[in-house]
């Protein structure tokens, strides 16, 4: 395959998952032999993610979407690059990157990525700057691509490319770290562990569901700090119960929490496909999901993970203790989990379907 000059674009890349599936696509298709630039804020996460890799990095503003200096900024990097395609990743860079091929006549193809759920039907404007403007739409789970049509985007447009995970990122990790964290929280061999690693969604759910728990358990929150709104349901928990919010943790830290972890949850209704699952089955920890956007393309009820209805507190907390009260099933749901993290949603089969998706658009 000849070497492709692709541009990603994103105005966010700070403390998120996506921010890793866009670092780990853009460094694994340069490593490729591909010629890939990254525009995106310097003080962003992603950039100081970025620095020293074979991605290029082009410091870039994203002041809103009719950015007239950002538009500027795309079109140089475009000619002095001689770039192919473009692939925008958030809102603003979507419009901007649309508007400077129209403004300028810039001779590119465009490419919106989704990473999660449309939180809002587009509008008409909207929808006909995306339908006309881009070329080709990536959802990363059949979910998410369910949304983008309800919305109106053209549904011939849409392609579905999981997001994956790398084998290698599991690799070597400190033990001494993990058991740092054990010491940390007074973990004990009997202890009933859940975490819940995620940007705020619906964690208040795993809270509600834990006041229907009658045994002791301690839930630590890696993403989130103790906010307000969630104060009124950690007063309704039994005292029996220990929480713990560790606000937002580094991408080189994150994975020493897993092993401390019997299960995880995600509650959440606008999850693409997340990276935290991911990493939860890669690292054989049962999870439990939100029955809801992308997550069912990732587990398969009862072979790979349990999955429970949005808002069925009752529905959480009987699956919590079903899983406390079966090893067997824990493990087994473990077992298939790992496989299909680092086989069926491996980081390799995402860059090959990105590099052909790439291919097929440019041949257009």
């Amino acid at each position: 395959m000849p070497s492709l000059k692709i541009l990603f674009l994103t105005y966010q890349g700070d403390m998120a998952g996506s921010t890793n599936s866009i670092a780990m696509l853009a460094t694994d298709l340069a490593n490729r032999g591909h010629q890939i630039y990254l525009g995106c804020r310097r003080e962003s996460l992603i950039y100081q993610m970025l620095e020293g890799s074979k991605v290029h990095l082009i410091a870039m503003t994203f002041a809103g979407k009719l950015d007239f200096q950002n538009m500027r900024q795309i079109k140089s990097a475009v000619e002095t690059y001689q770039i192919q395609l473009i692939n925008a990743q958030s809102s603003w860079d979507r419009y901007t990157s649309i508007l400077a091929k129209w403004r300028y006549k810039l001779p590119i193809k465009i490419i919106h990525t989704r990473r999660q759920r449309p939180l809002s039907i587009g509008g008409f404007l909207q929808n006909f700057l995306y339908n006309k403007g881009a070329d080709g739409f990536v959802a990363v789970s059949n979910g998410v691509a369910d949304g983008l049509k309800k919305m109106g985007l053209n549904a011939s447009k849409i392609k579905v490319i999981y997001n994956g995970t790398p084998r290698d990122k599991y690799q070597n990790l400190d033990q001494a770290q993990t058991e740092v964290l054990r010491q940390k929280f007074q973990i004990n061999p009997n202890d009933f562990v859940i975490g819940c690693i995620s940007r705020r969604k619906q964690q208040e759910q795993i809270l509600q569901a834990l006041a229907l728990v009658d045994y002791p358990v301690q839930l630590i929150f890696v993403g989130i700090r103790k906010e307000a709104d969630l104060e009124k349901w950690l007063d309704k928990l039994p005292a029996i119960h220990q929480v713990y919010f560790e606000g937002e943790v580094g991408a080189n830290e994150i994975l020493h929490y897993y092993p401390l972890f019997d299960i995880k949850i995600l509650a959440s209704n606008m999850e693409g496909l997340s990276q935290s699952l991911l990493e939860a089955m890669a690292m054989e920890v049962p999870v439990i999901a939100t029955d809801a956007a992308g997550n069912p393309d990732l587990i398969k009820r009862e072979v790979n993970g349990l999955l429970f209805q949005e808002g069925n507190i009752k529905e959480l907390a009987s699956t919590i203790t079903r899983l406390k009260e079966n090893p067997k099933l824990r493990q087994a749901l473990a077992t298939q989990g790992k496989k299909t993290a680092l086989v069926d949603f491996s980081l390799d089969n995402t860059v090959k379907g990105y590099e052909k998706y790439f291919e097929d658009i440019l041949k257009q």
